[in-house]
């Protein structure tokens, strides 16, 4: 069904009487706009990653850090999750707007330019931060491990010779774990496509509800299962409720009144075996609530220009250099620097890197969207 007729009877269906989450707009008719929130959201939660790593960069632990305390994970967390339910919406929709061929083509794009310009980048920044000698710096079998282990496994605690070895944490690139999640999740998508099970919608619903189930029965059964059977559920749901909430667009409603249900019942059950899953739920469906409700949207948040996968990738190299650089500042006092600094070079990422490589999709047919989502 085209875009805009779906839009066009939410539309009508918005205004008709009944209960309130009925009048709340389709999630077809808020793509229907011309732009939308996504960009500048992605990038609140990218600067919301570098704000809670300063804690954790600068101490060595998580306990002082802003959220984790109230509700059991930081505010990097949090963002992460907002990143793949964000990432769920917008990847389904790429995988249901090119085909199979063009979507493997933008994520290709999307992460691997990226994230090879922001490694090597790394390596020459601990070349100058070394206590080796240049010559010995480059001989070290340990850092081309780190190139290797980095662009291959996505490992966040490969080390650089001589590089961060008396800051609270040693590794250079902390946050590129995620994108191993986020490749699974790409790597379903595409599985589910080429099966046709996106199109019989329901698979999506009961993929949801089966890592719901999943997460309340660990902590009901198996309460002190890895961490990365955690991580591995929470990020997995939140991909698949944003999916699911493309897939079902022409019915999928932005509603306050789901927002507020939803947060409430995360705070009733926050000591019951739900309260992750529905904690997760939340935050999924509330990143997006934000950037699609009309309300909310305006032009002038329409970013046309997506900083925030070079501030997720440079935040954490650059607030270890300046915990090497001044060891006895404290997290706040570096704050400010690293937000800045890390900004200026998420600019030059996207600007000479990744909006060029980008820019190769055009010559396979691609047509360029206006909005926020024209990074995916």
């Amino acid at each position: 069904m085209r875009i805009d007729k779906v839009a066009q009877g939410a539309g009508q269906s918005r205004d008709a009487p009944g209960l309130p989450l009925m009048r709340a707009p389709t999630v077809v008719a808020a793509l229907a706009r011309s732009y939308d929130n996504f960009a500048v959201i992605r990038l609140a939660l990218a600067l919301a990653v570098v704000v809670s790593h300063a804690f954790s960069v600068s101490i060595g632990s998580t306990r002082f850090e802003p959220l984790f305390a109230a509700t059991g994970f930081t505010l990097g967390e949090h963002a992460v999750n907002g990143f793949f339910a964000v990432s769920g919406f917008l990847v389904t929709m790429s995988f249901d707007r090119r085909g199979w061929r063009k979507y493997v083509l933008a994520r290709v794009l999307r992460v691997a330019p990226g994230l090879v310009v922001a490694t090597f980048a790394v390596v020459a920044l601990g070349a100058a931060l070394t206590r080796l000698p240049a010559a010995e710096y480059w001989r070290e079998p340990s850092l081309w491990r780190f190139i290797l282990r980095t662009l291959t496994e996505f490992k966040s605690s490969a080390p650089l010779p001589g590089v961060f070895e008396n800051n609270p944490y040693q590794f250079p690139m902390g946050t590129v774990w995620t994108l191993k999640y986020e490749v699974f999740c790409y790597a379903g998508v595409f599985a589910l496509g080429v099966s046709g099970l996106l199109r019989r919608r329901l698979a999506a619903p009961i993929l949801v509800a089966g890592l719901f189930a999943s997460l309340v029965a660990i902590d009901t059964f198996v309460p002190n299962a890895s961490e990365k059977v955690h991580t591995a559920l929470r990020l997995a749901l939140a991909f698949s409720i944003g999916g699911c909430l493309y897939l079902w667009r022409d019915r999928a409603r932005i509603s306050t009144i789901a927002v507020v249900v939803l947060a409430l019942a995360t705070a009733l059950l926050h000591a019951s075996p739900f309260y992750k899953a529905l904690l997760f739920a939340t935050e999924s469906y509330g990143v997006l609530w934000l950037a699609l409700m009309p309300g909310l949207s305006h032009p002038v948040l329409a970013l046309r220009h997506d900083l925030s996968f070079g501030t997720y990738l440079y935040g954490w190299p650059v607030q270890q250099a300046l915990v090497q650089l001044a060891p006895a500042a404290g997290a706040l006092s570096l704050l400010a620097p690293s937000l800045a600094i890390t900004l200026g070079v998420a600019a030059l990422s996207w600007f000479l890197v990744e909006r060029p490589a980008l820019s190769l999709k055009v010559r396979w047919g691609d047509t360029p969207r206006g909005d926020g989502s024209a990074a995916w």
